[in-house]
């Protein structure tokens, strides 16, 4: 294998040998701040970020302009997947200088104030991962009568599809269901149509090879799911051994308990980079592109063949989605996860807009007040 080419950052700043396997690129380095060096978040605490460095993590602050921003919005606070400028302090420490763009990033809304996972407020985003290639969407295989939960795949395989990133859905702990596995991995596959689906067993290790084939080079993938889904053990499973705290499955009900408290991305051994996260108890949709579409793409062809225009699928007459329903082509409980998103989704883009009149509003005073003080305008 060939050593990675010595992108310049400038004339004398030659980067690490190691952030290529990390993921930097040519098109990071052409947006790297003059007289700033470059590294990859893993991890971030209160007003700080840990960045990989060639012989561990280290921290670093983030400079007043970052806070001013994320306070501003907090899409714009760094997130684990971020690459950040640093500059270097006089005392020895850096500091976190800018959040260079992202490729791709996973975003929620809806998030309160009082969330233990964020700071967003109301029709505000949380980043949760940033610049992935992969998402990992974990669901647990569970008892058989106790299946995946289809709505809350879709839910996240929409979220996966507007992010950049590529959704593959993963049923772990499948060696507790395997009669029923066939069944379930149908299932699935008609709630996420065009996306791969893979039960894993980290105590067989089946499947574990075909997720790990996601992740080759400096590939980056966050895996999402509830808790107990078996995230932390996934991991591990992936990096063939112990790089993130598990605990021992219940034997009432055989379910894993909560571990992961943060968000971290881990490198694996042999190449490829995961993220880690804590479980999710709301995912509520943010920046709605076309991820519903491409989940419910059965039920959108469906649409288009309904007699009216503006259909509403509640009970007019030519209705080819109610047909398929009754037919029984199409599941109920899909119609109404589609109707729902889709509201959310109509409701998310009205709170965007509200959004970006207050933004350009703050950013019309902001200039007003400014040509003031030079005196451009009088009071």
């Amino acid at each position: 294998m060939t050593a990675p080419r010595q992108t310049q950052l400038g004339p004398s700043h030659p980067i690490r040998p190691d952030l290529p396997a990390l993921g930097w690129t040519d098109a990071l380095a052409a947006t790297l701040p003059p007289g700033t060096e470059p590294d990859r978040v893993s991890r971030v605490d209160r007003g700080a970020v840990e960045v990989l460095t060639a012989t561990g993590a280290e921290h670093a602050r983030l400079a007043a302009p970052v806070r001013r921003a994320a306070a501003a919005d907090p899409v714009a606070l760094p997130c684990v997947g971020d690459w950040v400028a640093l500059v270097a302090l006089p005392e020895g420490r850096r500091e976190v200088a800018a959040v260079l763009p992202r490729r791709s990033a996973v975003v929620r809304g809806g998030v309160s104030r009082t969330s233990r996972e964020g700071l967003s407020g109301d029709g505000q985003g949380q980043v949760l991962a940033a610049n992935v290639d992969v998402v990992v969407v974990a669901e647990p295989a569970r008892h058989a009568d106790d299946l995946a939960d289809l709505g809350r795949i879709e839910r996240l395989v929409a979220l996966a599809w507007d992010s950049g990133g590529t959704p593959v859905v993963v049923l772990t702990k499948a060696d507790l269901l395997p009669g029923g596995l066939p069944q379930l991995l149908a299932d699935v596959g008609a709630a996420a149509p065009g996306v791969d689906v893979h039960a894993v067993s980290a105590v067989t290790g089946g499947g574990v090879p075909a997720v790990r084939g996601y992740l080759t080079g400096s590939a980056t993938a966050v895996v999402l799911g509830p808790s107990g889904a078996g995230k932390s053990t996934l991991v591990n499973a992936l990096a063939g051994g112990e790089v993130m705290p598990t605990q021992q499955v219940r034997a009432a009900d055989g379910r894993g308990r909560h571990t992961t408290v943060h968000r971290e991305l881990v490198v694996l051994p042999g190449g490829g980079l995961v993220i880690d996260t804590p479980g999710l108890r709301r995912v509520g949709l943010f920046d709605v592109g076309d991820g519903v579409d491409k989940v419910f793409a059965d039920v959108e062809e469906l649409a288009a063949s309904c007699r009216f225009a503006d259909c509403s699928h509640r009970g007019e007459p030519g209705c080819a989605v109610l047909a398929a329903v009754e037919s029984g082509e199409l599941p109920r409980r899909r119609l109404e996860s589609w109707l729902h998103l889709q509201r959310e989704a109509a409701w998310m883009a009205t709170r965007s807009d509200v959004r970006v009149r207050r933004k350009q509003a703050r950013q019309w005073g902001s200039m007003h007040r400014q040509m003031r003080r030079d005196g451009v305008i009088r009071r």
